[in-house]
């Protein structure tokens, strides 16, 4: 069977992968993923074939997936979080163009934004956006365009991929973008190793988050107008009439 699943696991814990993404990586011959993502489920499937690669060659993952495949084993390509968000999914469709014989399935998950959104509280409750500042591989200026339309619009802004080494102040950076529309108190929150090890989250204010210390394992929740804190938490109403 030439078959790839391409799977979601959630945050982190097994706990939030969904049943459909543990049954098909039970029934399959070999998981592929990256090393980190992979560390991740390899307690949980003994007796199953693991292979990886390191960061920045998820070209080559690709490749390797689809040529297990072609040996006529069952595969899964792990992502962390949803496959289709910022995941492998879009890629392994680029990929395999090149291999008709096999055939994809997409397994969603929980990803980062809805995980981290039900340690903060109910942050997502209206309309809201996913932005990655990122510039690996969409250039800074595309990135500014939408943190400026987003908080001109007066959407909830979540962030992935916040900060690293090499971009260090790019939160910082995108706090400043956001303050041109959004209020200095406007609600925000943070949420770190969502579902693993370490988990901790806090709600603080725009002027607040602009001087905070993040990572990668951190995610970012940046409210809009009518955002509250409330008992700690944060929240979005929808409008309902109390």
């Amino acid at each position: 069977m030439n078959k790839i699943y391409v799977i979601g696991i959630g945050p982190g814990a097994y706990e939030q992968m969904t049943g459909k993404a543990i049954q098909a990586m039970q029934a399959s011959d070999v998981i592929v993923g990256y090393t980190v993502y992979v560390n991740l489920v390899k307690e949980h499937f003994a007796g199953k074939e693991f292979r990886t690669t390191p960061m920045k060659k998820e070209v080559d993952r690709c490749v390797l997936a689809f040529e297990e495949a072609k040996k006529g084993r069952t595969v899964s390509m792990i992502c962390s979080g949803d496959a289709g968000v910022y995941g492998m999914a879009g890629l392994m469709y680029e990929v395999g163009g090149n291999y008709p014989e096999v055939e994809l399935e997409i397994i969603p998950g929980v990803t980062a934004a809805t995980g981290g959104a039900a340690v903060l509280g109910a942050p997502l409750i209206h309309d809201f956006c996913l932005i990655s500042l990122s510039d690996l591989l969409t250039p800074w200026e595309k990135i500014e365009d939408r943190l400026l339309g987003a908080s001109r619009a007066d959407f909830v802004i979540c962030l992935y991929n916040p900060s690293s080494i090499k971009r260090h102040d790019y939160l910082q950076k995108a706090c400043d973008l956001m303050l041109r529309y959004k209020s200095p108190e406007t609600v925000c929150g943070i949420v770190s190793n969502i579902a693993r090890e370490g988990e901790a989250s806090r709600v603080m204010t725009l002027k607040e988050l602009r001087e905070e210390k993040v990572d990668m394992f951190t995610t970012v929740f940046v409210g809009n107008s009518q955002t509250k804190e409330i008992g700690g938490k944060m929240v979005t109403p929808r409008g309902y009439a109390l």
